[in-house]
């Protein structure tokens, strides 16, 4: 589980995404588990590492879910109909 705070913008990004990509880049675990509840913002560049993220992870075989954020970051995945095709759960347990 990754879980990351504060602004999830184009600087915040280029660090989340090197976690993101040392993840992948091991066998294991099976499912990789983005916990939003600390951020505070997220931008477009923030939407397009979670989104490719999921790509990666799906391509490889992982699942990758999300626990939702505050209402205005998860208002980012409502608007762009992103939420319909993420793995959305309520509690990081119920990944796996």
């Amino acid at each position: 589980m990754v879980a990351p705070t504060g602004e999830l913008d184009l600087s915040g990004a280029a660090v989340l995404q090197a976690e993101l990509d040392r993840l992948l880049a091991e066998p294991r675990p099976a499912t990789i588990v983005l916990d939003l509840r600390g951020i505070e913002f997220l931008d477009s560049s923030g939407l397009r590492l979670v989104v490719m993220t999921d790509q990666r992870a799906r391509a490889a075989g992982r699942r990758f879910s999300l626990v939702a954020g505050p209402d205005a970051v998860h208002r980012v995945f409502e608007i762009t109909r992103t939420a319909e095709r993420l793995d959305f759960v309520a509690d990081p347990r119920e990944a796996g």
